[in-house]
């Protein structure tokens, strides 16, 4: 008599099973609506997304022309350059200074514009 070693093996893992859930249902659900906590979410976050974005990119160009600023004035034989890297480096100190400055007052502007439609969102989720 032939012996017949037979196995069954199987793997079960939630987080993949999750996951492949999700992508599945990228491809397969129709668009959905948006709920009003979702809404709300969206709208929270698009309050502070833009001025982070501009006191970035502020923030960055502004390190760079200070950067250029010290170049001009440290590099030996550029003597010509010493007061334009003086002023250029002024000029980047000012605008890393001013970028979170910038940030908030973006912040609060579009809070202030969105203030209404989240305070009519978080009352009808309230009730």
């Amino acid at each position: 008599m032939e012996e017949k070693n037979e196995t069954f093996t199987y793997t079960y893992c939630a987080k993949e099973q999750e996951e492949i859930k999700r992508i599945r249902d990228k491809y397969t659900s129709p668009a959905k609506e948006e709920t009003s906590m979702e809404r709300l979410r969206r709208l929270d976050a698009s309050a502070t997304r833009g001025a982070a974005v501009v006191s970035l990119i502020v923030g960055i160009l502004s390190a760079l022309l200070l950067g250029v600023g010290m170049c001009c004035t440290m590099v030996p034989g550029w003597e010509a350059y010493f007061i334009p890297g003086v002023a250029v480096g002024v000029v980047g100190i000012i605008g890393v200074i001013a970028a979170y400055p910038i940030y908030t007052h973006m912040v609060k502007r579009k809070r202030e514009k969105l203030a209404p439609e989240i305070l009519r969102l978080s009352d009808e989720l309230m009730k």
